[in-house]
């Protein structure tokens, strides 16, 4: 079986964009490679690292709503960043080979540098957050990380780094990642811009049902359509691009013709919507309610885990220093 590997940063509650950009994805791969899912607090730090204090609880919430939506410890690898030393040790031996213009250059570095005005991201720790992030992924010789097209530059940084440490080294210790590209269907937000919990525009997995259907129903449509008895455009409305994925194509098809020549109103069409996202969330919700009357402490929830990947990075550490003669 091929080796998986990806994390997620504990930033808060996990919302439905991320439910199908990743989480959705992850569930299927765990039966079909040998998996390592990562809980990235280190990672969060780089942005976050004002409230330390929050990272334990945000830990707990999100094995919680990974454990709500199907992923399981006896099918996949699952742990903890900071519970594993090894990380952080490989991160500083890479560090000392990666030229600060390939970080420089990443995507998401220059993006938030312009677009997150609220604190300062001139740590030493966002900068060369790429080489973490490498050695996240060579530590358990993952053949493949799922990623949207966007982020393959991102992983593009990681493969460079791995062919530096064998050129420089004379040795063949990590295997060179690659991107397992995954079609991320398009969610916006309630109002139509990127879905964020800091744009107040999310629906989280864990909400509550009674607020998911208030939220909905007063998502934005068709701005242009100012009664029932005006034809509406579906293409640009936020309400059709959630039902490009909830919704059957036969649902879509009622939806396409009955807005287009007003033969059905705004709210009829969002409750075919309501129903299906009610569909989703309500056996995700139970299992989540369940495992929060069963976890109270995640790391202790996690402890075999923890050390299945614990000892694997102790030995590829092994081989890492016998590469590098120290």
């Amino acid at each position: 079986m091929k080796r998986v590997l990806s994390g997620m940063r504990p930033t808060g509650r996990l919302h439905i964009g991320h439910y199908f950009g990743a989480l959705k994805n992850w569930v299927k791969l765990q039966d079909e490679h040998e998996c390592f899912y990562f809980v990235a607090d280190w990672h969060a730090l780089t942005t976050n690292y004002e409230n330390p204090e929050d990272i334990i609880e945000l830990r707990r919430e999100l094995l919680l709503d990974w454990l709500s939506v199907g992923l399981s410890p006896d099918k996949c690898t699952m742990f903890v960043q900071s519970k594993n030393i090894y990380h952080a040790e490989l991160n500083l031996l890479l560090s000392m080979i990666t030229p600060v213009g390939w970080l420089e250059r990443c995507p998401t570095y220059k993006e938030l540098k312009q677009e997150v005005s609220d604190k300062d991201l001139s740590n030493l720790g966002f900068l060369g957050y790429p080489v973490l992030q490498t050695a996240d992924i060579v530590m358990y010789s993952a053949d493949f990380v799922p990623v949207g097209v966007d982020q393959m530059p991102h992983l593009e940084i990681s493969r460079e780094v791995v062919r530096r440490f064998h050129h420089l080294y004379s040795t063949d210790v990590f295997v060179e990642p690659k991107g397992l590209l995954t079609e991320t269907p398009k969610i916006p937000g309630l109002d139509g811009r990127k879905m964020s919990k800091s744009y107040g525009n999310a629906i989280t997995l864990s909400e509550d049902l009674k607020e998911v259907e208030t939220k909905l129903k007063r998502m934005k449509t068709d701005t242009n359509r100012m009664r029932k008895t005006d034809p509406g455009n579906p293409e640009i409305c936020p309400v059709f691009d959630y039902h490009k994925v909830f919704s059957t194509e036969e649902e879509r098809g009622y939806i396409t013709e009955g807005c287009t020549t007003a033969g059905i109103g705004c709210m009829e069409c969002k409750k075919i919507l309501i129903k299906h996202v009610m569909e989703l969330l309500e056996p995700i919700q139970d299992r989540r309610k369940h495992y929060e009357a069963e976890i109270s402490n995640a790391d202790e929830f996690l402890a075999e885990s923890q050390k299945r990947a614990n000892d694997e990075a102790a030995a590829m550490m092994e081989r890492v220093r016998s590469a590098i003669r120290i």
